[in-house]
């Protein structure tokens, strides 16, 4: 069974457009992907969306509620109608580089240890790049094929994260089964709520890995909701240090230097352009 982008919309039309032009241009052909709306999206966000769905070579189906129910409700309603097969939560405001959803399926497919992998981030906190934990700029001119094919030569080594991220998750699809759905009722925000799916699914034995062959960028990092962090510091206790542990030690800093390396490298032929360019020569003047 093929791998299923879950798309939650939010209410950035702007940001949504920008999202779905970049997977049209990064993303197989016939890949399955479900735009589901839980009342949230104006009518410009839905104007986009109209004029996508006519358009893209995805096989892509949109639905939106009447009434809503919550986010965290709402993508669990989608993970159920998922079944067992493996699902990748991508962010609204997510910015795919080409390749990276070939670049996740291989990554799982690799290690049958990895319950959840993320791919690296501008605003990907323990999987950000450059800098580690920080909010790093776009690249310029949102061209991302450079980081792509950087990623693409990267060893695929996949280290374990403290917990998945959110800006962009593949989901194991057995895993996700037996660590069970989100839990509504104890976190506002999805975002918090795949970060517990995750740990759960760590608790059971399956690892949270960095997919470092693959990058999806994003304007801002993933926000919870109001006390949100107070649950998943309740329920596990663990994380918290772990993660702040994890920050301090910055154990992905050498992948992260190579990750620099086969962009600066990547990007170099471009840059250099213009020092090889034959030189322009004047036609000479005519006599008179």
């Amino acid at each position: 069974m093929s791998t299923v982008i879950l798309l939650p919309i939010g209410v950035d039309d702007a940001a949504l457009d920008r999202c779905l032009a970049a997977l049209d241009a990064g993303t197989a052909a016939g890949t399955a992907i479900w735009l589901a709306d839980d009342g949230q999206a104006g009518p410009r966000a839905q104007a986009v969306i109209e004029h996508w769905l006519a358009q893209t070579p995805l096989q892509a189906e949109y639905t939106r509620r009447a009434r809503a129910i919550g986010e965290v409700a709402h993508l669990d309603e989608m993970l159920t109608a998922c079944a067992g097969a493996d699902v990748v939560v991508l962010a609204p405001d997510a910015i795919p580089a080409p390749g990276w959803l070939q670049q996740l399926d291989a990554c799982l497919a690799r290690d049958a240890s990895i319950g959840s992998a993320t791919p690296w981030c501008n605003a990907g906190e323990t999987a950000a790049w450059p800098r580690l934990g920080e909010i790093n700029p776009l690249p310029d001119d949102l061209d991302l094929a450079p980081l792509a094919q950087a990623c693409a030569v990267m060893p695929p080594l996949h280290p374990e994260l403290p917990s998945a991220v959110t800006h962009a998750v593949l989901l194991r699809g057995n895993a996700r089964r037996k660590a069970g759905g989100l839990d509504m009722h104890s976190y506002a925000s999805w975002n918090a709520a795949l970060i517990d799916l995750s740990l759960r699914m760590a608790g059971l034995g399956w690892r949270n890995a960095l997919c470092e062959t693959a990058f999806v960028a994003r304007v801002a990092e993933g926000v919870t909701g109001e006390g949100d962090m107070e649950a998943l510091a309740s329920r596990w206790p663990a994380w918290p240090p772990r993660l702040a542990g994890f920050l301090m030690v910055d154990p992905l800093q050498q992948a992260r230097h190579d990750l620099q390396q086969h962009h600066r490298q990547a990007i170099m032929p471009k840059a250099q352009g213009d020092l090889f360019a034959p030189p322009v020569i004047a036609a000479p003047e005519s006599p008179v």
